[in-house]
């Protein structure tokens, strides 16, 4: 009887074990959850939504114009920021009356709030390599018109799945 509870105890650990390193695993290759601390991607997420991460999906492909973001700040990589990527790499960004322009054409943004005004910017040119991210309530966010680019290396992945509070869970767009 005394093996046996032995027996028991050493499974327990060993599924224990096995449980917490699945779980780093996945948190390091597959997925992430993260909160929204702050108004800047209102109104598409608000304040303490609580969202999924994907970190796989720039590893299988390019990240696209409109996709919400999470990734390094430049600054102190310890902070994670989400924002809308709006510029890829050589492009040519330019906002003038409360409008985006990318390479001279104007981008509609059905996702910003209805009349929303905000200050003129660029023109610059996304370098190579880099993005050019924006808040969709520009007026309150932090974002590439401050810090500049995000380097293609600080993105951690791509925000798919709103899952509090509960009356918004789904997609993240």
């Amino acid at each position: 009887m005394k093996a046996k509870k032995e027996l028991s105890l050493k499974d327990f650990f060993e599924s224990i074990v096995i449980a917490i390193i699945l779980a780093l695993l996945i948190k390091t290759f597959v997925f992430q959850f993260y909160y929204i601390p702050s108004g800047s991607m209102e109104p598409t997420l608000q304040i303490n939504d609580k969202i999924l991460v994907t970190k796989y999906s720039y590893k299988l492909s390019e990240p696209e114009r409109g996709e919400i973001i999470v990734f390094k700040y430049p600054y102190d990589k310890k902070l994670s920021y989400i924002k809308r990527l709006i510029g890829l790499p050589g492009e040519k960004i330019e906002i003038k009356d409360s409008k985006l322009y990318i390479n001279d054409a104007l981008v509609e943004e059905s996702y910003l709030p209805d009349g929303l005004l905000f200050e003129d910017f660029g023109p610059t040119n996304v370098p190579k390599d880099q993005y050019f991210m924006l808040g969709d309530n520009r007026n309150h966010s932090s974002d590439s018109r401050v810090w500049g680019f995000v380097d293609k290396d600080l993105i951690i992945g791509k925000a798919r799945f709103t899952y509090w509070p509960l009356d918004r869970m789904g997609g993240v767009y």
